[in-house]
């Protein structure tokens, strides 16, 4: 009967320790787990929380962005590659991962899911798992122009002049099958020189019209017509200054705004180009400080303000009725801003360099984002 007691009382000591690990190692489980979500969820928080925000490694510059249908955010920099922001995870990729160049100008999303990666030199796409160099192109087609709902138009493959299969201006047209090149109506002059590159993303009007900006001509197509809107057409000269376009937006009441590098702000209603810049007096002439003359990026917030990003005077907001300037001393880092993009909530991101870095504007000040 002893012996049977001992081997009893054994097992239930053994019974209770296999309880007692069994409860300590489900609560360190589930303490991991929590551990595991808190940590995710801080850095997601930390994304938003300035000072200690999760922060992008680029420093030469943002240059394009884009949130995806997937919830991921990209950033195209000036020239080190892309960046992709998923479940607050930052992941980069350069050529050595498939781009076709570092520079990346746009970011789109097509029709399919594909992320386009428009790069300073060639394109590049994202299938959700790798990046690859886009290289079929259709040359057999230049002058068929039509438009279709979601068409995404890219600049030509070169940083700089055309290929030999371009050989002329244009843009590559992608309706969803194929990519194709389309010539501008357009018979470059000697001397031209870079006056029909592509420099801006493409605007789709509310009117049906897409709109190219080129460094000396904005070109719009509805269909069946092209307007251009060059020096020739706008009767600028060396007195009143000349286009240097770097920036293109459409507002929500269909004015066309076309941000210059050294002219400043041009307003287009569909009738008759205004000088912003000159009507506002906010050239240095007038200021004597900050001017608003190189604009490189123009946006509109949800409440219908235009703002504008420059180089080397900080973001400007006009409010319909006066413009009002944003510096360092507003909580930007960088006076230098590439673009100006509009989240799925609403809200408008900018993207800088010098430092490098992606802002928001809270209501008073801004603040680092990413």
């Amino acid at each position: 009967m002893r012996v049977k007691s001992v081997s009893q009382n054994i097992f239930i000591v053994y019974y209770m320790f296999l309880i007692m690990v069994t409860i300590s190692c489900n609560k360190q489980s589930q303490s991991t787990e929590t551990n595991n979500i808190v940590h995710d969820k801080n850095s997601v928080q930390h994304l938003d929380k300035g000072i200690n925000a999760v922060r992008l490694k680029y420093t030469t510059g943002v240059r394009s962005i884009l949130e995806d249908s997937k919830g991921n955010v990209w950033f195209g920099s000036y020239n080190e590659g892309v960046c992709l922001l998923h479940n607050g995870k930052f992941q980069y990729f350069t050529t050595k991962n498939g781009l076709s160049d570092n520079q990346v100008r746009n970011i789109y999303e097509d029709k399919n899911g594909l992320i386009w990666f428009e790069c300073g030199r060639g394109l590049s796409t994202y299938d959700g798992k790798d990046i690859n160099i886009y290289k079929e192109r259709n040359y057999n087609s230049k002058n068929e122009w039509k438009l279709n709902k979601r068409d995404i138009w890219f600049k030509g493959d070169e940083i700089e002049g055309y290929n030999k299969l371009e050989k002329y201006p244009g843009v590559y047209q992608y309706e969803g099958q194929k990519l194709s090149y389309r010539l501008f109506p357009v018979t470059p002059k000697p001397g031209d020189g870079f006056k029909y590159y592509i420099s801006t993303p493409f605007v789709k009007g509310k009117n049906g019209i897409v709109w190219f900006g080129a460094y000396g001509a904005v070109i719009g197509y509805n269909g069946s017509d092209f307007k251009i809107l060059d020096n020739e057409y706008l009767q600028f000269n060396s007195e009143t200054n000349y286009l240097h376009v770097r920036s293109l937006f459409e507002d929500s009441k269909g004015n066309l705004w076309i941000g210059n590098n050294g002219m400043g702000v041009l307003k287009y209603d569909g009738k008759k180009v205004v000088n912003f810049t000159a009507q506002h007096k906010l050239k240095k002439e007038y200021t004597k400080g900050n001017s608003l003359e190189k604009v490189f990026s123009i946006g509109e917030d949800t409440t219908g303000n235009i703002w504008f990003g420059t180089v080397g005077s900080g973001v400007w907001k006009y409010d319909g009725k006066s413009v009002k300037n944003f510096t360092k001393e507003d909580g930007l880092e960088s006076n230098h801003i590439w673009t100006i993009y509009k989240s799925k909530q609403g809200e408008l991101w900018f993207g800088g360099a010098n430092p490098s870095g992606v802002y928001r504007f809270n209501g008073k000040s801004f603040e680092r984002k990413y």
